[in-house]
C-alpha cells in the first residue's frame, strides 16, 4: 500500500496566502470623519498623542495558526491523496469457442474404443475427452450446444468451465431428439457468436455427420459461418463402415470444414480425439489481452474534515475567551 496524490499540481497553491500578504495592497474602508479645527492644540491640551487614521486589527496567535493549518489541509485535499493497493494484472482471453456435440440416437452406437481397448458408446467417449479439453481452456470463453432433431444452447459464452463440464456430463443420447440436425446446430452457433466481440471465433463440431433433419443445409450454414468470421473444425466419430442410421458421413463433415475455413478430423478412439484437440490448439493458439488495474482508496475527505474541525474548535475557543475578558 502506497500513498499518492492524484493531482499534485494543487500543491502550487500553498504560497498563495504569503504572496497576497506580501504584495497585495491593504484593504481600506471609507468611514465618516469629523473635522476639528486646531486639532493639534486640542490633543496637546488633553495630553493625547495623535495617531494615523488607519487601524490594523491585531490577530490572535490561535487565529493565525488555525488559518495556516486550514489552508494547508484544504490544498492537500485539492491534491486528492489516495491509497494505492497492489497492481493487479488480469489476462482476458481474446478467443470465444463453441462446442457443438451431437447427442442424436446414432451417438448411442458402441463402435469406439477407450484407452483400455474396450468398446464404448460414441457419446460417452466424446464426453470423456471433451470434458478434459474444456478443463484445459482456462481463460477462454466457451459455449456449449447440443443437437439432435433440434439444436439447443446448453450454456452461453462463459468462463465458468466447471459448469460447462457438468452440463456436458449430464447430457444423454436422444435428449434433443433421435435425428441429427447439423445445419441447425451451425446456425444456432452463428447466432450465439452475435454476442461475441472478439476476433478469434471457433466452432468445434462433433458428430457422426449423418444429417437427417436440418431445416438448413449444413453446407449453406457453413458458408454463412465463414461470412461471419466463424472457423469450423469438424470431428467425425464412429465407424464409417456402419450401416443405417449408425453410418458415419465423413464427406459431409469434410465439406463443412472446407466451406468454413477449418479442418476435418476423424477419430475412432479416445486417443485419436485427444490428438485432434491438441492439433486444433496448435493451429489456433490462445490469444490473451492483459488488463491491469490498481485499487485506489480516496483519502481527500480526511484533510477537508480536519479543516472543518479546526475552524469549529478555533471559533469556539475565541468566543469562550472573549466572554471571559468581558466578564
Amino acid at each position: 500500500m502506497t500513498l499518492s496524490l492524484a493531482f499534485p499540481w494543487a500543491l502550487l497553491l500553498l504560497p498563495v496566502p504569503l504572496l497576497v500578504w506580501r504584495f497585495a495592497p491593504p484593504h481600506r474602508d471609507r468611514t465618516r470623519a469629523l473635522r476639528i479645527p486646531f486639532f493639534r492644540q486640542i490633543t496637546e491640551a488633553a495630553g493625547l498623542e495623535p495617531r494615523p487614521g488607519s487601524v490594523i486589527l491585531q490577530r490572535r496567535k490561535v487565529q493565525m495558526l488555525a488559518a495556516i493549518l486550514c489552508w494547508l489541509l484544504l490544498v492537500l485535499g485539492l491534491a486528492r491523496p489516495e491509497l494505492l493497493g497492489q497492481k493487479v494484472v488480469v489476462e482476458k482471453a481474446a478467443r470465444d469457442m463453441v462446442l457443438a456435440v451431437d447427442i442424436s440416437g446414432s451417438m448411442d452406437a458402441r463402435d469406439m474404443q477407450n484407452a483400455a481397448g474396450e468398446r464404448q458408446q460414441r457419446l460417452q467417449l466424446v464426453k470423456d475427452v471433451v470434458g478434459g479439453f474444456i478443463e484445459a481452456r482456462d481463460g477462454d470463453r466457451i459455449a456449449l450446444i447440443v443437437f439432435g432433431t433440434r439444436a439447443f444452447v446448453q450454456t452461453p459464452f462463459t468462463e465458468d468451465l466447471d459448469s460447462v463440464r457438468e452440463l456436458l456430463d449430464s447430457t444423454q443420447v436422444g435428449m434433443a431428439g433421435p435425428d441429427t440436425a447439423i445445419g441447425d446446430a451451425i446456425g444456432l452457433a452463428i447466432r450465439t457468436f452475435e454476442t461475441s466481440e472478439v476476433e478469434q471465433r471457433l466452432l468445434v463440431l462433433l458428430s457422426d455427420g449423418a444429417d437427417t433433419s436440418s431445416r438448413m443445409s449444413p453446407v449453406n450454414a457453413a458458408e454463412i459461418a465463414a461470412q461471419e468470421g466463424v472457423t469450423i473444425y469438424t470431428i467425425g466419430v464412429g465407424d464409417p463402415k456402419g450401416s443405417g442410421d449408425d453410418k458415419v458421413d465423413l464427406k459431409a463433415l469434410e465439406d463443412i470444414a472446407d466451406r468454413a475455413g477449418g479442418q476435418f478430423y476423424y477419430a475412432t478412439d479416445g486417443e485419436g480425439l485427444q490428438a485432434i484437440y491438441a492439433e486444433i490448439e496448435r493451429l489456433n493458439p490462445r490469444i490473451t489481452e492483459s488488463v491491469s488495474f490498481q485499487p485506489k482508496q480516496p483519502l481527500a475527505w480526511i484533510p477537508f474534515a480536519l479543516a472543518v474541525l479546526i475552524i469549529v474548535l478555533a471559533s469556539g475557543w475565541m468566543q469562550a475567551t472573549s466572554r471571559r475578558g468581558t466578564a
